[in-house]
């Protein structure tokens, strides 16, 4: 292992060279037959980011089934049962570039039986593209994946109104369809909506403006994705940092390195800076930070690191620290705490009861815990809490009380997408149960005994 150093001027001028080139993740929901899928294609073709062996092979299918036209969205609807079925199941992630931007594309399911995989779509997403067919207008499906936009915090939703060369481009049905998304979705929280009407089968307003619909001035929907503003904020956020691995050379050349590895949740880190490994609460100062070299088994000795590198910290202190522990900002630390409310998205089959054991996955942490309470349940056609409503089956959204068997260190998901979100797993298969935001942490509680290994009393 080698190892040089760089000053800070460098690693400015890299985290300006990193600014400049611009990443949108965004995913699309809506309904069935909404248009998803080909939006996403008209995207591709017409920004020419589709490649001449994929687009042969989608005109080849098309005309296989008797279509003239390319049917655009096979270049996201890549399974077997997706093709023969018409419809998108699981999410299809794309990469695309202009000279503007680069984006990278979660076409999402909209059927209610896929609504989970909306969430694992627009779980990292900085913008949601919700679809309504101009024929229908906003429909359940509609508000369920607005709620989940909401929930998840996507800061940017617009709504693509589709389909309006089957209502003949009439405007008051895109200002009616307009009107009804936005008011419901401000009442959940949205910071910002877009309204734009579109064909994605025709092409209007897509990335070209539409010749069918000079009512409209605002921006088509590739204009709008290029010019959105992306606030890349983690680097402002309270550091964070997960320990994903302890690293422990033992070599001749480093007889005493100890450092622990992993990618930065939020915030920079410092050389100096006081910190606090929690949940133990032990105190140290950052001593050394390592990055990726430039040679094989090179490393780089940087005075300070940013949200989302991955470097190895190295402590002036000896602590007994694992995998699971989170270094962070003595002046900046989390809420540590044994018991957690949260708003969950269910997405397994099988329901998620009061009394249920289960594995907490917080960041690089896992801990056994128990479903203490549901409060209530998310009723979308007019956004009430049904209370205790006794158990969440799949697609539900609705709040819950956990206790785990050891202190967790959460931020609330309003400040911090990353670490103050979570998963539930059925210990017994590893399947995923539900996905959660977890609100303001309750009271800090004294640490509870171990947890036994049989009766999980805790």
């Amino acid at each position: 292992m080698t190892s040089t150093s760089t000053s800070d001027g460098a690693a400015e001028r890299f985290a300006e060279r990193l600014s400049a080139t611009t990443l949108l993740r965004f995913a699309t929901a809506g309904s069935v037959d909404d248009g998803k899928s080909t939006l996403v294609g008209r995207l591709l073709h017409d920004s020419k980011s589709v490649l001449t062996d994929q687009l042969e092979a989608v005109e080849h299918a098309s005309r296989s089934r008797g279509q003239e036209a390319p049917d655009l969205a096979l270049l996201t609807d890549g399974l077997r049962a997706e093709r023969e079925q018409g419809i998108t199941i699981d999410v299809a992630y794309r990469y695309f570039a202009t000279p503007r931007r680069r984006f990278i594309l979660a076409d999402t399911p909209g059927h209610v039986q896929y609504t989970r995989n909306m969430v694992t779509g627009a779980s990292t997403a900085e913008l949601a593209v919700v679809l309504v067919d101009a024929r229908n207008g906003v429909v359940e499906q509609t508000r369920r994946h607005a709620a989940v936009a909401a929930l998840l915090r996507v800061p940017h939703v617009v709504l693509a109104v589709n389909k309006m060369d089957l209502v003949e481009y009439a405007e008051p049905v895109f200002a009616a369809i307009a009107e009804e998304f936005t008011a419901y979705a401000a009442s959940l929280g949205v910071p910002e909506i877009t309204a734009i009407p579109i064909s994605a089968l025709a092409g209007d307003n897509v990335v070209e403006p539409s010749a069918h619909m000079d009512w409209y001035g605002g921006p088509t929907v590739l204009e709008y994705l290029e010019t959105v503003p992306v606030s890349h904020d983690l680097a402002n956020c309270p550091a964070r940092f997960p320990v994903q691995y302890v690293i422990r050379p033992q070599s001749a050349e480093h007889p005493d390195y100890r450092g622990y590895a992993g990618q930065i949740a939020s915030g920079v880190l410092r050389v100096g800076d006081p910190v606090t490994v929690l949940p133990s609460g032990r105190t140290s100062t950052i001593a050394g930070i390592d990055a990726l070299g430039v040679g094989v088994g090179a490393a780089t000795t940087v005075d300070i690191a940013w949200a989302p590198q991955s470097v190895t910290v190295r402590l002036a202190d000896d602590i007994d620290i694992s995998r699971g522990d989170l270094i962070a900002p003595t002046a900046q630390l989390p809420a540590t705490t044994q018991d957690v409310e949260a708003t969950v998205c269910h997405v397994a089959d099988q329901p998620l009861t009061v009394g249920r054991r289960v594995l907490l996955k917080h960041t690089t942490r896992t801990v056994k815990a128990i479903v203490k309470d549901i409060p209530s349940r998310l009723t979308l056609d007019d956004l009430s809490q049904h209370p205790a409503p006794g158990q969440l089956v799949a697609n539900d959204i609705g709040r819950v009380r956990v206790r785990t068997a050891e202190p967790l260190a959460l931020d609330s998901y309003a400040d911090s997408r990353h670490t103050g979100s979570f998963l539930l797993i059925d210990p017994a298969d590893g399947t995923t149960l539900s996905a959660g935001m977890a609100g303001d942490a309750f009271a800090d509680t004294p640490a509870a005994a171990p947890a036994d290994d049989e009766g999980w009393d805790f």
